[in-house]
């Protein structure tokens, strides 16, 4: 029961993290990316220091290293993928974003010589099959905007990676507050070196960012550490993947974005990529016992 709460859970992060992409597309129109990730991980941290407060009592050295390091990894993918996205397209943008799901039964394989699921694996080629049919125009020149996003890609990937490994161990709130408090500074430090300390206080601008800041932000990712306890890194991986689309779903919800068939065909891939990796097939094996008995 505990891995179907963990894995509901993250399907809601993917979903709050589709839903973001509307709220980042207004929000860049009154601050700049880095100005974004400065509020909304300042937002995550305060929030959860408020309402966790009794929490910050029990915080060890070890919990401060092991969120510090997901923290660093949180902040450098989402930097990078920022500075990625002003010299290439968004939609090249989002799918070697999400590439990040191929790179993480990699990371445990190579470094924890941890056995490779294939089901799992198979699921996470095909999640982003169906990521690039969603996202990509037909081109396949690289530049210094995809290559920034690809390593955003391990970024995350790392991040996914590390955020299962420590929570196993950890109480999900404090880790979840003590990387918030990381990318919180790492990110002022970035937006005073760059000089963006005039903050706009247009309502539109404000409202949006809010948005990221309290469900994008501090609820999704707290939400996702919590969900890792109880699944898989590469299982938690291609879930998260769905980000891609369910911000095809709100594209054409809220921005009337036209269905096309290659959103059907993405979102096909994508949802049997889910059922793979959840399932390995089993009801297959079920079956074929069924006939020889």
């Amino acid at each position: 029961m505990r891995k179907y709460i963990g894995e509901i859970s993250l399907t809601i992060v993917a979903i709050i993290w589709g839903s973001g992409f509307v709220a980042s597309a207004v929000s860049l129109e009154h601050y700049t990316p880095y100005q974004i990730l400065a509020i909304r991980f300042l937002i995550g941290v305060l929030l959860l220091s408020l309402v966790f407060f009794k929490k910050l009592k029990r915080i060890k050295k070890i919990t401060i290293i092991k969120g510090s390091i997901i923290g660093i990894f949180l902040y450098l993918a989402f930097a990078l993928q920022t500075v990625g996205l002003q010299y290439t397209t968004p939609s090249k943008n989002a799918f070697l974003t999400a590439v990040n799901v191929v790179i993480v039964p990699f990371i445990a394989f190579f470094i924890y010589k941890r056995k490779m699921d294939k089901f799992e694996l198979f699921g996470a080629i095909l999640a982003i099959t169906g990521v690039g049919v969603i996202s990509l125009k037909l081109t396949a020149e690289l530049n210094i905007g995809d290559l920034l996003t690809l390593l955003c890609a391990v970024g995350f990937a790392f991040h996914i990676f590390y955020t299962a490994k420590f929570v196993k161990d950890e109480d999900p709130v404090l880790l979840t507050i003590i990387q918030m408090a990381t990318a919180t500074i790492l990110a002022f430090i970035v937006v005073f070196f760059k000089g963006e300390t005039s903050f706009s206080m247009n309502v539109e601008g404000v409202s949006n960012v809010l948005y990221l800041g309290v469900f994008s932000t501090t609820i999704a990712f707290l939400m996702q550490t919590f969900a890792q306890k109880y699944t898989t890194e590469t299982n938690a991986a291609i879930i998260l993947s769905t980000e891609a689309l369910w911000g095809m779903v709100f594209s054409i919800i809220l921005l009337s974005e036209v269905i096309t068939m290659k959103m059907i065909i993405g979102a096909v891939l994508i949802l049997c990529a889910i059922i793979i990796s959840e399932t390995k097939l089993n009801f297959f094996k079920k079956e074929t016992i069924e006939e020889a008995a």
